[in-house]
């Protein structure tokens, strides 16, 4: 089965290839201070690399944030797009449970609060006990405050993501790996971004919007 994972949700965005088996065939980023991503492009350069056509993917898997709306509505465009024109099954991933396993990997031990920053003097935190046996989230992904972010560091208590003074990156070969275990496909109008505000905009409907995304990318 061959996996591939997009994760648009901070500044360094990523496109994986993997194999069911856990292997990473190819892996592609890029990071700039836009808002834009060339999404297509890293998509092209990693079915390059492993030399692999669209028709053999069989597992779409995104990483839904919380972060950079505009990079993971991308991201999700472009999964439903492929699954209304190929019939990939499709999965969903915190960008949170991303960073608990590669913090897992980089040997980030105990309490660790993973963070993005929500705009607005605001961050979305959620904290983990992470070990070399296995991570488990201590508390539900929320809004907090700078100041209640501040008090966390001045305790001492490790703060890692995108932007914090411990960098740690939500990546698409960590998506991809999470998706393996994952049997909780879904259909492609279901999907939608971690965003813990009211949003204040109409969105497109459902059909017009995957079937603009198909035609958008040629498949």
């Amino acid at each position: 089965m061959m996996i591939l994972a997009f994760e648009f949700s901070s500044a360094r965005r990523s496109v994986a290839l993997a194999h069911h088996t856990g292997l990473v065939l190819a892996e592609a980023f890029e990071s700039s201070g836009d808002r834009g991503t060339n999404a297509l492009w890293l998509i092209e350069k990693v079915l390059a690399a492993a030399n692999v056509r669209r028709s053999n993917i069989e597992v779409l898997a995104v990483g839904l944030g919380p972060g950079s709306y505009t990079g993971i509505r991308a991201a999700i465009a472009i999964a439903q797009g492929w699954q209304l024109a190929r019939g990939a099954k499709l999965l969903g991933i915190r960008s949170t449970d991303s960073m608990a396993a590669g913090a897992q990997t980089e040997k980030l031990f105990g309490r660790v609060n993973f963070v993005v920053d929500a705009q607005r003097g605001e961050f979305y935190l959620s904290a983990w006990d992470i070990s070399g046996l296995a991570r488990r989230e201590l508390s539900p992904l929320r809004i907090v405050t700078s100041a209640e972010l501040e008090n966390r560091k001045i305790s001492g208590e490790i703060c890692a993501g995108p932007d914090m003074e411990r960098p740690l990156f939500p990546t698409a070969a960590m998506v991809a790996a999470l998706a393996q275990t994952r049997p909780d496909f879904v259909s492609a109008e279901t999907l939608e971004p971690v965003y813990l505000r009211e949003t204040g905009f109409v969105k497109a409907t459902p059909g017009r919007k995957i079937q603009d995304s198909a035609a958008f990318l040629g498949i």
